[in-house]
């Protein structure tokens, strides 16, 4: 196994910045989420790691051995692409065991053993004699892994390896990803959009955008703890709500969503918003010291049999989660709460290490 750190890396395609000066390490033996919308830069990344892109500037490092200049063959990397490239006339046991042939240090018995420890972690067993024209697309996908995993590389890169598989057999690769990982401790880099996958698969989600990795943390972490709007926005179903301010005096500032003025945090309000996650925002038939006064505009059933609601505080609208008991019998006037120790400060799209705190 190999901890793979990138020092300062940069690239460039003309004018335009795909991966801005990225410096992190992924730790031996881990899986982390590159993470991010569509054209952040986390597959050009993957690929300077697997050698397939070399950097503007900046290095990447394998077990603390500088393989920026090495061609992919030398970097002891295996790759899953979205597109599984397989042999099409051979079975399914004859592409896991390709790479193996020319492996002068296995025997026969011992390829084979390999070979059929991978169809076992991977449930191919039953398709092992199937041809790739037999199969769809989730499984030849799994052959794939399985081929990369046949190797026992210290490195396998994952480059959106769902995309294009159904529900059901993208719900087996992921299970057949968890079952690998509890045999097999390569250190994997996994990128993808997402943040389902990520959340269920990664130790460490690195979360990109525009070229930057906004923050890396385990994926608990980043839900509760975003470290930017774009964080607390894209992480989520719906994301997190962002309110801005009412007003602003001797040091107090004034928010639709909480009874009683907050304190003004250090460096001032301006650009500052507040932020919290529709499953903490409450919503009551009747008020308390803690609510303000709300109208319900609409509620819509979600996957689970929960509901969202959204709500109107004054000029600022809020989403929350609530259950179908509680969804079913509010009326038009509601009352709405917003913990405040559920709740962000945000100046300029970052939060702030301070804590709101309600006026005394």
């Amino acid at each position: 196994m190999a901890e793979i750190r990138l020092d300062h890396v940069t690239c460039r395609f003309g004018a335009a910045v795909a991966v801005n000066d990225i410096t992190m390490t992924f730790t031996e033996g881990s899986v982390t989420c590159l993470l991010g919308p569509s054209g952040c830069g986390k597959t050009t990344l993957l690929r300077m790691i697997a050698g397939l892109e070399q950097p503007t500037s900046g290095r990447v490092l394998f077990g603390g051995r500088d393989v920026t200049s090495l061609p992919p063959g030398r970097r002891d990397v295996a790759m899953v692409f979205q597109y599984p490239v397989m042999y099409r006339t051979l079975s399914v046991v004859e592409n896991v065991e390709l790479p193996l042939r020319n492996d002068r240090s296995l025997s026969a018995a011992d390829r084979r053993a390999r070979v059929e420890q991978i169809l076992g972690v991977l449930q191919l067993e039953d398709a092992r004699d199937a041809r790739m024209d037999e199969l769809d697309v989730g499984t030849r996908q799994r052959v794939a892994v399985g081929r990369a995993l046949a190797r026992r590389c210290d490195v396998i890169l994952f480059d959106e390896p769902t995309t294009n598989v159904e529900v059901h057999a993208k719900q087996q690769l992921i299970q057949a990803f968890k079952g690998f990982r509890r045999r097999m401790r390569q250190t994997v880099i996994y990128v993808t959009h997402d943040q389902t996958e990520a959340m269920t698969l990664a130790d460490q989600i690195a979360l990109m955008q525009a070229g930057n990795i906004t923050q890396c943390a385990t994926p608990q972490l980043l839900y509760d703890e975003p470290a930017s709007e774009f964080g607390g926005w894209f992480l989520g179903m719906p994301g997190m709500n962002f309110f801005s301010p009412r007003g602003e005096q001797a040091g107090v500032v004034t928010f639709d969503a909480f009874p009683r003025p907050l304190v003004a945090p250090a460096g001032g309000t301006a650009h500052l918003r507040a932020g919290i996650r529709p499953e903490y925002v409450r919503v009551y038939a009747f008020g308390n010291g803690h609510s303000v006064p709300g109208q319900l505009l609409r509620r819509s059933i979600t996957i689970g049999g929960q509901y969202l609601l959204v709500v109107k505080i004054g000029e600022t609208v809020l989403r929350a989660r609530a259950s179908a008991e509680v969804a079913r019998t509010l009326p038009a006037d509601v009352a709405v709460e917003c913990p405040l120790e559920r709740v962000a400060l945000f100046r300029d799209g970052l939060r702030l290490a301070e804590a709101p705190r309600l006026e005394s």
